[in-house]
């Protein structure tokens, strides 16, 4: 394993601790000004979202009614009410996708595999760095809010949906995430840089409980005023 990576997971609380658990329990609130180029009015409530540590697996509940839950797996998500009758679905939904646009808008099942995926990705980090088919190499350190950041270059399988197959993970001199940085591809390829701050210690296991997503130039510097995104996640639960 590389060293890095291996201090990374020991000071979120270790591979083994994180192994001991099979779902993860929170409640997430998002928004921000990325969802009105999708056509989808901010929603600042709080959902309930589970997630398995084992395989890419996220259900959210209440779902765009009181009487919705979404479920994502990689290929396929839906949208069921509480009778389990199926209001809406996708299979193979990163197909949905094809030919669309930065500003192209989305329906409520493109949201729904969205917010899967991302939530998933961001609940797991940095433990899905360690599953087997990711490739995950250290390249050169990154200057920034008067820190060295160590990076890791990290090219993820087929097999797992996120945000692009390659993406970079930058971890201050406490080996925490500060920053990840990937090409929004169901969006035009849209590049940007994601913060993570506000960490808490949950059954031996850290979480970072604020994350702010802004474009980010060539250069690799953030745009301080596009705020695409933020999420809030409170009241973790590890079984």
């Amino acid at each position: 394993m590389d060293d890095l990576l291996q201090k990374v997971l020991d000071a979120y609380g270790g591979l083994d601790r994180w192994h001991s658990f099979s779902t993860l329990a929170v409640k997430s609130a998002t928004g921000g000004r990325f969802w009105a180029t999708k056509g989808i009015p901010e929603n600042h409530g709080w959902g309930n979202v589970t997630i398995h540590t084992g395989n890419e697996f996220t259900s959210i509940a209440p779902y765009d009614a009181p009487n919705h839950r979404m479920t994502f797996v990689p290929d396929r998500v839906a949208i069921e009410d509480t009778d389990r009758r199926i209001v809406g679905e996708l299979v193979n939904p990163r197909e949905a996708f094809s030919g669309y646009g930065q500003y192209a808008y989305w329906d409520l099942l493109h949201r729904a595999y969205f917010n899967g995926y991302a939530l998933w990705t961001y609940l797991t980090t940095p433990f899905l760095l360690a599953r087997d088919g990711v490739q995950v190499t250290e390249i050169s350190p990154w200057y920034e809010d008067g820190e060295v950041w160590r990076v890791l270059n990290v090219v993820l399988p087929p097999s797992l949906a996120s945000h692009s197959a390659v993406q970079q993970f930058y971890f201050g001199p406490d080996y925490l995430l500060r920053r990840q940085d990937y090409h929004l591809e169901l969006s035009g390829g849209a590049r940007v840089a994601h913060y993570v701050s506000d960490f808490v210690v949950v059954q031996g296991l850290r979480f970072p409980t604020r994350r702010h997503a802004y474009h980010r130039g060539a250069d690799g510097q953030p745009d301080r005023n596009q705020l695409l995104v933020w999420v809030r996640f409170t009241d973790f639960h590890l079984s």
